[in-house]
């Protein structure tokens, strides 16, 4: 199976790297957008601004989002959610437009969102035991999808209820870094790869 992360400029790519490894796969970092989206499994990791992420997907932005819509295996951490979305009051450009809706600033009084915080409402068999019941952000903006329907679990900040995932087709969006997120989170992430097979 080869899974390439997308490299927009974003941190943390070696760690989120080494989570996704394991027997039959391989593993590839590639910073052009048409070539990431010749693979099996494709990955938009977290850490980073909106502008400079959407700056660096405009070349290949249409074949991505074509690609995705068309079933490619998709997981999008934190940042590589909100860039599903079709833009950001963080920066300028265009987000993928996979689901409808922007990216906003949390509404609360203490961001960013950077530690611990627990997930609720799941309706998704991606949640399974080991339960991924609390999970690890790092975050000042999240998803506001116009269809609510496509969010397969909610986290809240403060008073701020917002998606902490969403699924469209075979896209999953986290706004959450489960390679970030102890054993339940990697086991999370084990099953999202076991389903793109």
């Amino acid at each position: 199976m080869r899974i390439t992360l997308f490299d927009y400029g974003a941190g943390n790519l070696h760690s989120l790297a080494k989570a996704l490894q394991g027997r039959g796969r391989v593993v590839a970092i590639e910073p052009n957008p048409i070539r990431a989206i010749e693979t099996d499994f494709l990955v938009l990791p977290g850490v980073g601004a909106f502008g400079a992420a959407a700056a660096a997907l405009a070349p290949g932005r249409d074949a991505m989002a074509t690609a995705i819509r068309a079933g490619l295996p998709t997981l999008g951490i934190c940042l590589g959610m909100q860039l599903m979305c079709d833009g950001s009051d963080e920066g300028s450009g265009d987000g993928l437009g996979i689901v409808s809706g922007r990216v906003e600033k949390l509404h609360a009084r203490h961001t960013p969102q950077i530690g611990w915080n627990s997930i609720d409402d799941t309706r998704d068999t991606l949640f399974a035991e080991p339960r991924l019941g609390i999970a690890y952000y790092a975050n000042r903006y999240v998803c506001r999808p116009a269809d609510a329907d496509v969010v397969i679990a909610w986290s809240v900040h403060e008073a701020d209820r917002f998606p902490a995932a969403i699924r469209w087709g075979r896209m999953i969006g986290v706004q959450f870094h489960p390679e970030k997120s102890s054993a339940p989170g990697i086991a999370f992430l084990q099953r999202v790869i076991a389903e793109a097979a």
